[in-house]
């Protein structure tokens, strides 16, 4: 076993280490995982050996690090995707396509796919719906759909799912899109950010008037000032929305030619068109530098090139023999063959090198270590073009023409003009946040050090969370040459103690190499003002920045890092210490930080269960649910469910609900959370009386019987009614007794389990809230 830090070999064996169906380990070491994915992706080559020892050799000593996808799931026959993330495709503005759209999104996730939409295409907020004679309910409305489906889904690989919404800046919704995650919970499984235009920007520098439109129709005209100091101000005081420069992403796009885009994937780093796939991958820039910590310190450029283009080719195999969610999907990424080979480790590689992030020399490095990197990445997809082709909607012309291809080294353009490219775009910087983890915590990404030394709090399988002391790889590398004692040199920075205006110069710089885009957060002081703060975004605009995310503590965001108190400063940094607590980056998007590391429970192969029937007034025929249940720790439990029924209307959605619901229950743990979710549900043409009782809609029926046969089985207690005789609502198990629902139902002001009907009108009990009618 290759010699790491305890939490890194944790991180492998929760999360990367295969195991078979029942359970068995198959993989011995982390060097067996990188046999495993080598073998994968060489099988598409002629010569399957000789690559997969090459292979081998790039993945060896965590050289190069495949995105979490790939390094869970290639070689091990499941039935997951190796892409990470996916913008999925344009939401048409009806009920019927929104939905199929939502259907595709939990498909996408249950495979293990972050997803990333584009909200614009919904009709705001009371227009006029003409063939229904109502209004809109706006794209917050369906976003918050899409928050609840997600918060049930765990992701293939044990990952909460991961999404990304983005609004136009000129959407009638937006100053409610801006305002949305103000809220403490709501849209806690979204990212957040703002579609802005040059035209924006050029309006809020001239102090310009801005209109919100939707297809045509004007609503509002406001400053644009006004507009961006209410998305500037958001961001400052709850770290959301994000701000995405979308004209200068489609201007700089190698497929200008063929595609738009209006989204990207959760952590922004891959800007995508519809149902684009995002393949990651990164160089750890640490491996590379030779003579740490001397005065003879540098990146051996030629290694850093023979694994670039070793990892070039490995991940435009990962496109011939990875699955995916859609079909969609693989039309798409087999027609660009687009990926995104990025860097991680530079912060502590500068370190290495004796240079302070975010300095002159800092920069300078790290034009001449990117520089390298493009240039290899390009050229290997140039030789690949020659010996496989070059990806199907290749234009020599057009390709040659980008505003992007343009600024590349007369080298690489001749080695495409002669070749072709293999790769409509390549290059792509990721947060990296678990695979940094796991290549012995190095810095993650283009970020700096977050801190040298904290505490990391991991979720464990039996639901308990775990503390783990964690010191960044460079820190440890140091007092291992130096000694224990020896006192930190002043190049030694971490994300509190450097300025926004340094971690701008080294996005921008970054950016000027990449052809995609990267993921980067702006950490910035509790204590700055709001002026100061909202300068870093015009900044990160001027200087050509794709986006722009920061952090600043606030009372909404957790944290799932803290800093240590052992860590040791330097006489620099006296006045700002590193045991500091410090504020979770946003750029380690893994459900809020938690890094969910829970299995799956094993089916035996019979199991008990109960079928319910269930008839909704406004279907002519009923549902048959069936739910049945495992015995775990002396607990009967649920473990998965199915609903049959000869109306067709709802079929779709109900096999998409079922396959997500059991997904939950398979997960262990609470999952009494799936009836609160589902009971929730308002139909917005209205509820039915069932039984005596108001049910807001058919899902809440279903929310119904599940919570009965949760509490047959005794997994929830049995709710006391103040009014047995008005608990109406009843299911019937087939075959058996009618079984009582609980009486009350979920709130809308307070969200308490305490609505009841009286008098023709629901009241709360709680709050005493109230509606008639």
């Amino acid at each position: 076993m290759a010699s790491i830090a305890p939490i890194s070999q944790q991180i492998w064996d929760m999360k990367y280490r295969f195991r078979s169906a029942d359970g068995q380990e198959t993989e011995r070491s982390i060097e067996d995982t990188w046999a495993r994915i080598a073998h994968a992706l060489a099988e598409p080559e002629d010569d399957p050996d000789k690559w997969q020892e090459i292979f081998y050799k790039a993945l060896e000593d965590y050289k190069f690090l495949p995105a979490g996808r790939i390094v869970a799931g290639a070689g091990t026959k499941r039935n997951v995707t190796l892409f990470n993330c996916f913008v999925m495709g344009n939401i048409p503005d009806d009920m019927a396509g929104i939905f199929d759209n939502l259907k595709e999104a939990a498909v996408t996730m249950q495979q293990g796919g972050g997803i990333g939409y584009n909200f614009s295409t919904i009709r705001p907020k009371g227009a006029p719906v003409k063939s229904m004679g109502s209004d809109a309910s706006g794209p917050l409305s369906f976003m918050d759909v899409w928050d609840s489906m997600c918060r049930t889904i765990m992701s293939a690989g044990s990952r909460r799912g991961a999404m990304m919404a983005t609004l136009r800046c000129d959407h009638p919704d937006i100053l409610d899109f801006i305002r949305a995650k103000q809220d403490p919970g709501r849209l806690r499984m979204f990212n957040l950010s703002v579609l802005v235009t040059d035209d924006f920007m050029e309006a809020v520098k001239s102090d310009g008037s801005w209109d919100l439109v939707f297809e045509g129709t004007h609503f509002k005209t406001l400053r644009a000032r006004e507009l961006w100091d209410e998305i500037m101000r958001s961001t400052y005081s709850y770290a959301e929305p994000g701000v995405i420069f979308i004209d200068r992403i489609n201007k700089r796009n190698n497929l200008y030619y063929c595609e738009d885009i209006t989204a990207t994937n959760p952590c922004g780093e891959q800007p995508l068109p519809a149902y684009g796939a995002c393949l990651l991958g990164s160089v750890n820039l640490t491996r590379f530098v030779k003579d740490p910590f001397s005065s003879d310190a540098a990146l051996d450029l030629e290694a850093l090139d023979e694994t670039v283009r070793t990892a070039i080719r490995m991940m435009d195999n990962v496109v011939d023999v990875s699955n995916f969610p859609l079909e969609e999907q693989r039309h798409e990424a087999k027609a660009k063959r687009r990926i995104g080979l990025g860097i991680t480790g530079l912060a502590d590689a500068l370190i290495m090198c004796g240079v302070r992030y975010g300095s002159d020399e800092a920069i300078s490095l790290t034009r001449q270590w990117l520089s390298t990197l493009r240039r290899s990445a390009y050229l290997a997809s140039t030789d690949l073009a020659k010996e496989k082709g070059a990806f199907p909607l290749y234009d020599e012309e057009a390709y040659l023409s980008g505003e992007t291809v343009k600024t590349l080294e007369p080298e690489i353009q001749g080695a495409i003009k002669k070749n072709g490219i293999r790769n409509a775009l390549v290059t792509s910087v990721a947060p990296t946040g678990t695979i940094s983890l796991l290549a012995d915590n190095i810095s993650s990404g283009l970020e700096p050090v977050f801190s040298f030394s904290y505490t990391r709090n991991v979720l464990m399988p039996d639901g308990t969370r775990k503390s783990e002391e964690v010191s960044d790889y460079a820190l440890r590398l140091f007092r291992r040459l130096n000694g224990e004692d020896a006192l930190l040199p002043d190049y030694f920075v971490d994300a509190q103690i450097l300025t926004p205006e340094d971690h701008v110069k080294m996005q921008a710089v970054v950016q000027d190499y990449i052809d995609s885009s990267i993921s980067k957060t702006i950490n910035c002081p509790e204590d700055i003002s709001f002026d100061q703060f909202k300068d870093i975004y015009m900044q990160a605009y001027d200087q050509g920045c794709k986006g722009c995310t920061t952090y600043r503590p606030n009372d909404v965001t957790g944290a799932v890092l803290e800093a240590s108190q052992s860590g040791q400063k330097t006489d620099e940094q006296a006045s700002l210490p590193l045991d500091e607590p410090t504020p979770r980056p946003k750029d380690s998007f893994e459900a809020g930080g938690v890094v969910y590391m829970t299995r799956p429970l094993d089916r035996p192969g019979t199991i008990p269960g109960q079928t319910y029937k269930l008839k909704w007034p406004e279907s002519n025929h009923a549902m048959y649910i069936t739910l049945n249940d495992i015995i775990q720790d002396g607990r009967r439990r649920p473990f998965e469910i199915f609903i049959n029924s000869k109306n067709v209307e709802h079929f779709a959605w109900t096999v998409a609900l079922t396959r997500m619901i059991s997904a939950v229950f398979r997960r262990g743990g609470d999952v009494s959370f799936v009836v609160e979710e589902l009971k929730a549900v308002f139909d917005p043409r209205g509820g039915a009386w069932v039984q005596g009782k108001y049910v807001p809609s058919l899902l809440a029926a279903i929310g119904d019987v599940i919570e009965t046969h949760l509490i047959q089985i005794g997994f929830l207690p049995e709710k006391q009614s103040p009014d047995k005789q008005n608990s109406a609502h009843q299911v019937m198990p087939v075959g058996g007794a009618p079984q009582k629902t609980g009486l009350q139902r979920q709130c809308p002001e307070c969200g308490e389990l305490s609505l009841i009907r009286s008098e023709g009108c629901d009241t709360c009990s709680s709050c005493g809230f109230s509606k008639c009618g």
